[in-house]
């Protein structure tokens, strides 16, 4: 078997509400609990579970999403429907654009934890030959 990334875990100041922000934003099932955990899982399988951070500062992580154009335009309108800031770039230097890198689209935004979330269209390096 090829070595895959099957779940990662997130911090959170209140993992049940994180979870469901991604899973909304994105378009996903809702959230499943089990033990300490919210877990949020993409269409390709992999899972991103949700942790309390148990009063400790949550350190903020990197999440990119490679979805179509269709999801782009739907998710997109769903930041844009609960006015969050979104940004071209990692660096939150141009708020309120995307980008077109690798003849794509792609953009930035954050979670309420100050995770920082993106969705690109491309993937880096553009798709292959």
């Amino acid at each position: 078997m090829p070595v895959q990334l099957n779940h990662t875990i997130a911090m959170a100041t209140d993992p049940a509400a994180s979870a469901q922000f991604l899973a909304d934003v994105l378009g996903l099932a809702a959230p499943h609990a089990w033990g300490p955990f919210h877990e949020v899982r993409l269409d390709n399988g992999i899972a991103i579970d949700f942790m309390d951070a148990g009063g400790n500062p949550v350190s903020a992580i990197h999440y990119a999403f490679l979805v179509s154009e269709a999801e782009f335009d739907q998710i997109f309108g769903r930041i844009q429907a609960r006015g969050l800031v979104h940004y071209a770039d990692p660096h939150k230097q141009r708020p309120g654009e995307i980008n077109h890198d690798d003849g794509g689209r792609g953009l930035y935004w954050e979670d309420p934890d100050g995770h920082l979330l993106e969705m690109i269209t491309v993937p880096y390096g553009g798709w292959p030959s």
